[in-house]
């Protein structure tokens, strides 16, 4: 069972983000940029496969070089190749780096294709449905349970009141949710058995495609902003519940005008 599993470099969600210069882009000075939560659990459910029933596990990435660090990581968890498709990816809508990620993925041998559900950040949910699209296969999104045999998929998925199950035949698209299970973190052993595995790089020429085939294909980035800031909370002093629940509701009506 071959898989590969696409993953996205994002900042740390814990940084503290900053505007840049040109008023289209973040100003990377100092962020520290980690794999897309998401594609975590699309990683370790690919991992756990090839435990069960062997093959390849492929971590693919389009960026620049800093994405290495990324994929260099997902190998010491437990993939077993890596491929960086060279580019900046900063100029590209979700319909561009999923038209890079469907030409690399056509390079190498593969069963299943996995995404996180979302990459975080921009979290529109879109690449790897596009990816799908683009490569003629079946896809199953936002999957909590998953099971391969025989050549067909079975995923569990979460809808409202309800859980839905989808058979597909292979090669599919899966995108994983939070729950498809616990991601390991990277072993001593295996962080040093990472450091012998070359990563594989490639041009974006390298698998057919040119700059214009990626940047602004649906979207153009105008200007960013940042939320305004949050004013402070109120605190309603007072032993009496009562009391303090009137005292709230007349906030809500006469002064934050929320009712």
């Amino acid at each position: 069972m071959n898989s590969v599993v696409c993953i996205a470099q994002v900042p740390d969600t814990e940084t503290r983000i900053k505007i840049g210069g040109d008023g289209r882009h973040i100003d990377e000075t100092g962020i520290k940029y980690i794999v897309s939560p998401y594609d975590e659990y699309a990683l370790e459910e690919a991992i756990r496969l090839k435990e069960k029933q062997g093959g390849d596990v492929t971590v693919l990435a389009f960026g620049p070089d800093r994405v290495q660090q990324a994929l260099r990581e997902s190998l010491a968890r437990g993939a077993t190749k890596a491929l960086h498709v060279k580019g900046d990816s900063g100029d590209a809508d979700s319909l561009g780096i999923a038209k890079v990620l469907a030409a690399a993925i056509k390079t190498v041998p593969h069963d299943l294709v996995f995404f996180g559900k979302q990459g975080v950040g921009t979290d529109n949910s879109l690449v790897g449905p596009m990816v799908a699209e683009l490569l003629g296969y079946p896809q199953i999104n936002v999957v909590t349970h998953l099971e391969v045999a025989d050549g067909k998929v079975t995923a569990h998925r979460e809808i409202e009141g309800a859980e839905e199950v989808i058979e597909a035949s292979t090669p599919a698209v899966i995108t994983a949710q939070k729950g498809l299970n616990e991601p390991r973190y990277a072993s001593l052993k295996g962080i040093m058995a990472a450091k012998k595995i070359t990563i594989d790089s490639k041009s974006i020429s390298d698998i057919g495609l040119t700059d214009s085939d990626i940047v602004n294909q649906r979207v153009t980035v105008i200007s960013l902003e940042l939320p305004p800031e949050k004013s402070g909370g109120r605190k309603i002093d007072g032993a009496d519940p009562a009391a303090a629940a009137k005292e709230i509701v007349r906030y809500m009506k006469e002064e934050a005008k929320a009712l």
